[in-house]
């Protein structure tokens, strides 16, 4: 693909990610495999997940107490002779005219009756074989019972394709007997940093030199994601050492990430390496923070075939952090076919005042407060990463949005920004 060698126009991100988001698609992972449910955590359904049977499989019991027929107790203070004890597990015998059967919460309830009265309003008393029990209240039809596929009838679907497995999802997949789940494989992502002044945790730091966080947070997010991370670690500001750790990073990997190098310096040399090793599309995006972007396709060994998709996101923390949860995610969750790019936004009141907004869409730190509102960061700027940390969302303001205390602004979650 050519690239247009002039400064890149500025682009909405809903404009950028439909691109993304189709380049994703055709990058699509075709390849699937079955695991143990016990095993899916996190993983995307390739195949719907449909009830074998109905949830609850018989008409069972909510509460400990007694079953009867609601017929046999006219008047608050009925005594009923107890015919049968019913454990959770245990088939009863249909309910003799007249009797009450013991029952505990998860035992299926008896034929014949169609009322469970809890044990607290009821009072045990001697008598032949289990005894009595007077009633004490009027039992209405139905209460107390949770009735046969009140949850799921079989043949229903439970769980769609493209659906990443929560905690609940392999519980629900569970209660239909799925012992086994038809899932997309993981993305294969490589990762590398650019920038001769970056150092590891652990080495010297010296004059000129900063500590290489985004590595770690970039990795971080793609194994939060749920991919497979193969780590180039830091290559040099040189271009045929940056044209071959995208050879390197193009084989057997469905993605190419990097962060750093993306801007118009002359030591910035992602954009000419991907260019001779693919195609490469530079953006402008009109978000804050975040705005330098360039993604494309690094081709792979012929004897391999194919192309990876490359993103390039900017150096700066949390520009980094930033552009990986509103660009990066989306394009891992359609490669995998998520139906959902993004996930909904919450509507909360803001507690602070954001009088001088930027010309940019922007995405500001913040976090909930226990008064049912929203807290800002005080210090918004791309380089403080502890911003990051102490918040549990981003704000989505409009360009050019004032915001007064008061007012109601749309919090999307870092919680499904990672993990949706």
């Amino acid at each position: 693909m050519a690239t247009d060698s002039a400064r890149p126009a500025l682009l909405s991100l809903d404009e950028v990610l439909q691109r993304l988001v189709a380049l994703a698609r055709e990058h699509a992972i075709t390849d699937t495999e079955s695991v143990n449910t016990f095993d899916a955590l996190g993983r995307v359904l390739a195949q719907a997940v449909v009830s074998s049977l109905d949830v609850p499989p018989a008409d069972n019991t909510s509460m400990d107490g007694y079953a009867m027929l609601a017929a046999d107790v006219p008047v608050a203070g009925t005594v009923l002779p107890v015919s049968q004890r019913i454990p959770a597990g245990v088939v009863g015998q249909p309910l003799a005219v007249g009797t009450a059967a013991r029952i505990f919460t998860g035992a299926q309830v008896p034929p014949g009756a169609d009322a469970v009265v809890m044990q607290e309003q009821c009072e045990a008393l001697p008598g032949e074989g289990l005894g009595q029990v007077r009633v004490q209240v009027v039992p209405q039809a139905g209460q107390w019972v949770r009735r046969r596929g009140e949850d799921v009838m079989q043949g229903a679907q439970v769980l769609a394709i493209g659906q990443r497995l929560s905690p609940q999802a392999l519980g629900l997949a569970a209660t239909v007997g799925a012992a086994r789940l038809h899932v997309c494989r993981k993305p294969r992502v490589a990762v590398f940093s650019t920038g001769d002044e970056l150092v590891m945790p652990g080495e010297p730091l010296k004059p000129g030199a900063i500590y290489n966080s985004n590595r770690f947070t970039l990795r971080g997010l793609l194994q939060a994601a749920g991919c497979e991370v193969t780590d180039l670690g830091i290559v040099p500001d040189q271009l045929e050492a940056t044209r071959a750790a995208l050879r390197q990073a193009a084989q057997g990997h469905d993605l190419i990430l990097t962060s750093g190098g993306v801007s118009v310096g002359e030591e910035d040399h992602i954009k000419p390496a991907v260019q001779a090793e693919g195609w490469l599309q530079a953006c402008q995006v009109a978000m804050k923070p975040g705005k330098p972007l360039v993604y494309g396709a690094v081709r792979r060994p012929a004897t391999e075939g194919g192309q990876a998709v490359f993103m390039g996101l900017p150096g700066n923390p949390v520009s980094s952090f930033v552009t990986f949860l509103l660009a990066v995610a989306p394009v891992l969750r359609a490669m995998q076919g998520c139906p959902d790019a993004m996930p909904a936004a919450v509507q909360v009141r803001a507690d602070f005042d954001w009088p001088k907004p930027d010309k940019r869409r922007e995405f500001l730190r913040a976090r909930l407060n226990a008064q049912g509102g929203v807290d800002l960061f005080s210090n918004q700027s791309s380089g403080v990463l502890t911003s990051a940390v102490w918040a549990d969302g981003l704000i989505d303001n409009p360009s050019s949005q004032v915001i007064k205390r008061g007012d109601t602004v749309r919090l999307l979650l870092l919680s499904s920004l990672i993990g949706a």
